[in-house]
């Protein structure tokens, strides 16, 4: 189990283990170094402050994309490094990472042109590898109009179309996959476990100190090295390392809004000019259409960025002029989301134009921080980290071997192609008639769980008499079981924002089984009544902020 029930023999264990590498967050890029540290054998243990993927890690644009508009700013060799990356991550994650097919509409006095678009996609088929299968396609004025409908508002403005793939995914599920691999390899995981103070000898860093939020205890343990993948709070530990010299991080502020498909029918996801010549994405996912992202500069509270009416009012206004026909207003927004971008400050250069480049800091006390860089390419992040971590281990006789990542999936992705998905959908559906679960909710199941689903389907047949039979109730108590006994859920905000993405995607339905869920969450992780209250507090706080929007 990767559960919470079995936390007290697990922090027990920690303290007992001998450890080569302590990572601090827990977020893509610290799941994927603790994957790669411990399929190389070393002895690993993460440590994430509140729950894992709840930075900016679960509130990206959740696109796995080889970085097309680095070709603008002429990073040649970031669109080869992110689109050769994509191409893995995808392998590597299937049922997680689908090839999705954008849409560049090309407009009058738009950023981009036709001529401009051709070479571009074709030097970004070149550089990413794309299988040609999935290589750009030029569109006439009446073909892209085809294609998207919706376009056809544009009227004389619109001049033509490309089409071109990204990859679309869900970043906190990718997250807790890559950590629950990890887990596979004996790396030792653990969210709301916070790190309050670092321990040293002879001034290097060898250990911290932390406080187990769950338990309420706190307890120290010691490693030759200690890595800072903390995102936006990597200056913070930097600073409390009293290393913060040199390069500071820049943080910028992107929010999304969604919509559902009926007030935005895009055929396509698409990717579009702003009034102020940015190019933003409209997304479709699960019968919604999602809107992103903005690139402000944001210097308040880390923990928890929101949405601003303005940042809403500015995706707003290049929806509607993009798409003049469906008339879109914060009434029809359903959800929201804001994230922060842990980006390297560079002098003179506005938000949207800062590299999207990864960059490691190690201190003079040894410790390591690496900060920057796209969700696309954390297991080349991964890969630079413990590469160095390696290096230094050596130097205490330790041998480790080279990275292994590439050809390691993550959990529930044993898929070989997108038939063996379908397949295990087929088969699912049919033995999921026994307990009345259908077509919709397996295939949900399945590209949400991977070759997990399986064990989903085993609970639901252990509840389908305990809820009645009642099928919609079912569904939610099984996927929470689930996530309870293998993915380390804490509160209902876990579930229902990063486990799940209710929140963003379903957020209407949420209210209908919600006290039934909370029951079975408190009574399954044997809350008092004080903790059960706080959560439903923290949680009703999120659910309103999703649709109030600040000054």
């Amino acid at each position: 189990m990767f559960s919470v029930l079995n936390r007290k023999e697990e922090i027990q264990k920690l303290k007992n283990t001998p450890l080569d590498l302590i990572i601090i967050g827990g977020g893509i890029t610290g799941a994927g170094i603790a994957l790669d540290a411990a399929s190389r054998g070393m002895k690993v243990a993460l440590l994430e402050k509140n729950d894992f993927a709840s930075g900016t890690s679960g509130k990206s644009t959740k696109l796995i994309h080889g970085g097309l508009r680095y070709l603008k700013q002429l990073e040649f060799g970031l669109v080869k490094e992110v689109g050769l990356e994509r191409a893995i991550v995808h392998k590597n994650a299937r049922h997680l990472v689908i090839a999705e097919q954008m849409m560049l509409p090309i407009i009058k006095n738009g950023s981009l042109n036709k001529f401009f678009t051709n070479i571009a996609l074709m030097v970004y088929d070149f550089l990413a590898g794309v299988a040609k299968s999935e290589t750009r396609r030029m569109l006439t004025k009446p073909e892209t109009i085809k294609e998207e409908p919706l376009l056809h508002a544009r009227g004389k403005n619109l001049i033509a179309g490309a089409l071109y793939y990204e990859y679309r995914t869900d970043d906190a599920r990718l997250t807790i996959e890559v950590i629950k691999k990890a887990q596979q390899f004996g790396a030792m995981c653990f969210n709301y476990a916070e790190v309050e103070s670092f321990i040293y000898a002879n001034e290097k860093v060898r250990g911290v100190k932390v406080k187990d939020n769950i338990i309420d205890s706190s307890f120290e343990i010691n490693a030759s090295t200690i890595v800072n993948a903390t995102g936006p709070w990597t200056d913070v530990l930097r600073n409390a390392d009293k290393s913060l010299e040199g390069k500071r991080l820049l943080l910028t502020k992107g929010v999304h809004i969604v919509f559902d498909n009926n007030k935005f029918p895009i055929k396509h996801s698409i990717y579009f000019d702003m009034p102020d010549k940015r190019m933003i994405f409209a997304i479709s996912r699960n019968n919604k259409t999602y809107v992103g992202t903005t690139d402000t500069v944001y210097n308040k509270e880390i923990s928890n960025p929101q949405v601003n009416l303005e940042d809403v009012e500015y995706l707003l206004n290049g929806v509607n002029k993009m798409f003049p026909s469906i008339k879109l207003n914060k009434k029809h927004i359903e959800s929201s989301w804001a994230g922060l971008r842990p980006l390297i400050y560079e002098d003179g250069k506005a938000a949207s134009e800062v590299s999207r480049k990864d960059e490691i800091f190690i201190s003079p006390s040894n410790l390591i921080s690496i900060a920057g860089g796209k969700l696309t390419g954390y297991r080349k992040m991964a890969e630079k980290t413990v590469d160095l971590v390696r290096l230094k281990l050596k130097e205490e006789n330790k041998i480790f071997s080279e990275c292994k990542t590439e050809n390691i999936k993550v959990a529930g992705a044993d898929f070989n192609n997108n038939e063996e998905i379908t397949d295990l959908i087929i088969q699912l559906t049919g033995e999921a008639k026994q307990v009345n679960i259908g077509l919709e909710n397996i295939k949900e199941w399945v590209y949400r769980y991977g070759t997990n689903a399986k064990i989903l389907l085993e609970i639901a047949y252990n509840n389908f008499r305990y809820v009645e039979k009642d099928v919609e109730k079912l569904i939610i108590l099984t996927e929470l079981i689930y996530v309870i006994e293998n993915e380390s859920v804490a509160t209902i905000a876990d579930f229902y924002i990063r486990r799940t993405s209710k929140l963003y995607f379903d957020r209407k339905n949420i209210e209908k089984h919600l006290d039934f869920i909370y029951l079975e969450l408190s009574a399954r992780l044997k809350l008092n009544k004080e903790k059960t209250e706080n959560q439903k507090e923290t949680f009703l706080a999120y659910y309103n902020e999703s649709l109030n929007f600040i000054n």
